[in-house]
């Protein structure tokens, strides 16, 4: 035996404490890797919400509205101009024939004789879900199930005389004729990643805003729809996982696969067709279009008469939009209008078509600023309603006396005043031409919903300083009462870092700013900024309208937070949003770059310090902004980023840069992907791994092309979560996992 060797002993010793840690060093990087949530969620989703009044569906007259109650176990008809409650209409306690617990929601039929009430709901996507739906005929205190045949339906549809309703179940059509309490089966060729019939399927609900593709004729004679051929298109699979978040178990040991019809950039997209169904002979008929260009429909309306069922169709590179009216009986066609881009044509031209008894309103950028145009059913422009080089963003309606109700920025020009494209303004506009005085505030951001004719409006207003207030007012804008001032929720936040707006110099023009500064910040010190943005064609983020978000808890922990809106965003016209087109990522790269060049010359910041981060689009950014040649940011967090728009889906990506076969170059140029070899900073991505919007492939896919070019990103997953990633504290998660980076790195 070899005699017992001390220091030897002390040597090995040594370098094990080099190594494994001691009990006080465990306990320390257990505490490093906890996220406090509890401070930052008072900031963010669900506990930064302002309180809202509860849904307010009016009557025909709009003389009264009708409200949820008793959690949801009522449903009370008010008066509108008081408030006053007149009458219990639904009392879930009080049914005849069947009984349910509480109500989720409800609408009312056309004539007024029946609500159609819903469940507990189970989502699809980002805006369809189906539920079980009950029909309460009001008089006769009866509450039936919409279907006897199916515990759940979709996007169900009030006739105009209340007597059917038209729904969705697997793909298919069914009608409810409520007299005979029996179901007619429209069609039979529905099939799950193949056909659909009367919803749209993910892209059109996804980047055209709808959740139903169905329209009843005036005289209840048809019902319209659209059918979507998904069969060509290609099939896209999500894993399943238990995830923490509402967990399933069903996946615990072995994932599950979800499988849906995704186009990316290029691909196939659905052939959508328009149908005509007779409701007395049971016929269906295809209404075809000889233009072979059409490739998408994204509405169908009916106008005035049943004879005038309005289409809109766009072609492939959405920059042509055609409308065409349609007899649905004869299928003859007709095109009354075409609208035309050197760009894009903005969603706002087709989404915003409001059709009247006498014409249609038209919201287009043909003179480079957003403006109504009214016209007539043959197609005749009767009038241009407003002009001016600002934005009218929302039509309201028309009243009777023909005074005309939007929403838009103030008048005046915002390519020579940036700072007036803040603000959003209700206004109304005489038959004559003569603007009448906004309804409520001329500053800060306003939007309205109109009763019924036009009488009332509920107005709500914010600015940054001042969180939602709720009134109701007549259409001279007199306010008669207000229904939530939030003055608990402003009080509760009184202390919370302010939104400033400031503008920043960028070429031959100013790029609108707003900063959030520490409170009582030295001007001998400098301190770390994070610039937050968007960035996507289109969009808006320096508004002067309330928002309460991570961004004051960033300011109170000692951070300076700048957003800024660079070139392709809206409210400047078309020429400074268009300057993007086939080219993401480009101008606004130069733009956020350029700024925060200028924020390193502040006497407040710390040029060594400068972060960027954003979700979605606004990661997209981030990634391109981080992977720039001359990228000056010291860190970058990017939340479900797209990193190559080959990757996208065909709507959304090829609006603004064409196919890939077309634009090769500009999709090589505009791809994260293609610039990971260049990225210097550090970078924390994150994503969910059911985000049916931007697949998690773009995550992986990147960091695998870091990891290519020897680089490194931390990464962070949320199991089984869409893009929102925002139930169960998971966004508190999100952004506490963003601060605790931005501490470590800047």
């Amino acid at each position: 035996m070899k005699p017992y060797n001390s220091n030897a002993v002390a040597t090995v010793a040594a370098a094990f404490a080099l190594i494994l840690p001691t009990a006080s060093d465990a306990e320390a990087a257990q505490r490093s890797a906890r996220l406090d949530v509890s401070a930052i969620a008072e900031y963010v989703y669900p506990e930064n919400g302002v309180k809202r009044p509860a849904r307010m569906l009016f009557e025909a007259t709009g003389a009264t509205y009708l409200t949820l109650a008793d959690g949801g176990k009522k449903i009370v008809r008010h008066d509108t101009a008081t408030g006053k409650e007149l009458e219990t209409v639904f009392d879930a306690s009080h049914t005849r024939e069947s009984s349910i617990s509480a109500v989720e929601d409800f609408t009312l039929s056309p004539d007024g004789t029946k609500l159609l009430i819903q469940t507990e709901g189970e989502a699809i996507y980002r805006r369809s879900f189906k539920a079980p739906y009950y029909v309460f005929e009001i008089k006769r205190n009866i509450l039936r199930p919409l279907s006897k045949q199916f515990a759940m339906q979709r996007a169900p549809l009030f006739s105009p005389d209340g007597r059917m309703v038209a729904f969705v179940v697997d793909n298919n059509i069914y009608i409810k004729k409520i007299d005979y309490d029996s179901e007619v089966q429209v069609t039979t060729d529905g099939q799950i990643n193949a056909v659909i019939n009367g919803v749209p399927d993910w892209v059109y609900e996804e980047e055209f805003s709808t959740a139903s593709s169905m329209t009843w004729a005036p005289d209840n004679s048809m019902l319209c729809f659209l059918r979507y051929d998904e069969s060509a298109v290609p099939t896209y699979d999500m894993t399943l996982y238990k995830g923490w978040c509402h967990p399933n178990d069903a996946y615990a040991l072995y994932p599950g696969t979800f499988s849906y019809k995704y186009p990316v950039a290029g691909e196939p997209n659905s052939k959508v067709t328009v149908h005509s169904y007779d409701v007395e002979t049971r016929k269906t008929k295809e209404v075809k279009f000889s233009d072979p260009a059409i490739e998408y429909i994204p509405r169908i309306e009916y106008g005035a008469t049943d004879a005038q069922l309005m289409v809109v169709t766009l072609n492939r590179a959405q920059n042509r939009m055609e409308l065409y009216r349609v007899n649905p009986k004869t299928t003859v066609v007709k095109s009354v209008l075409v609208e035309q881009s050197k760009a894009w044509l903005d969603p706002v031209v087709y989404e915003n078509l409001s059709f009247t008894p006498d014409g249609f309103m038209l919201l287009s950028e043909r003179s480079g600023w957003s403006h109504l145009y009214k016209y007539t059913y043959e197609g005749q422009m009767v009038r241009q309603v407003t002009t001016g080089n600002y934005d009218v963003t929302a039509y309201y309606g028309e009243d009777l006396r023909g005074n005309i109700y939007y929403q838009s920025e103030p008048a005046g020009d915002t390519s020579t005043n940036p700072a007036a494209a803040l603000d959003r303004v209700v206004c109304s506009i005489d038959r004559q031409g003569k603007k009448i005085e906004a309804l409520g505030a001329s500053t800060g951001w306003n939007s309205a919903k109109f009763t019924p004719g036009m009488q009332y409006a509920l107005l709500d207003h914010s600015d940054a300083q001042t969180p939602n207030v709720y009134t109701l007012v007549n259409a001279k804008g007199k306010t008669l009462r207000t229904l939530e001032d939030n003055a608990a929720y402003a009080s509760r936040y009184a202390a919370a870092a302010k939104k400033e707006f400031i503008t920043i110099p960028c070429g031959n023009t100013v790029l609108n700013a707003y900063i959030i500064r520490p409170a009582n910040m030295s001007a001998m010190k400098q301190y770390p900024v994070i610039m937050w943005q968007y960035s996507g064609p289109g969009s808006q983020e320096v508004v002067n309208r309330w928002g309460m978000d991570w961004e004051r808890y960033a300011a109170d922990e000692g951070f300076v937070v700048v957003c800024v809106d660079p070139h392709g965003t809206a409210g400047r016209g078309a020429e400074f949003k268009n300057v993007v087109y086939k080219q993401l990522g480009r101008h606004e790269t130069a733009d956020q770059i350029a700024a925060a060049r200028w924020i390193a010359q502040q006497p407040w910041a710390d040029p060594a310090r400068i972060g960027i981060c954003g979700w979605s689009y606004g990661g997209y950014e981030t990634l391109m902004a981080a992977t720039a040649g001359d990228s000056p940011f010291a860190a970058a967090v990017a939340i479900a980023p797209v990193t190559s728009w080959r990757l996208y889906d065909t709507i959304y990506a090829e609006r603004y840069m064409l196919t890939p076969g077309e634009n090769e170059e500009g999709y090589n140029e505009s791809a994260p992907l293609s610039r990971a070899s260049s990225l210097e900073c550090p970078l924390l991505i994150m994503a969910g791994t059911l985000d049916d919007n931007v697949h998690p492939a773009n995550t992986i896919d990147f960091v695998g092309e870091l990891q290519k070019h020897h680089r490194y990103a931390d990464m962070m997953l949320f199991p089984a979560m869409n893009h929102s990633i925002r139930d169960c504290d998971a966004r508190a998660v999100v952004y506490s996992r963003m601060m605790r980076f931005f501490a470590d790195n800047l």
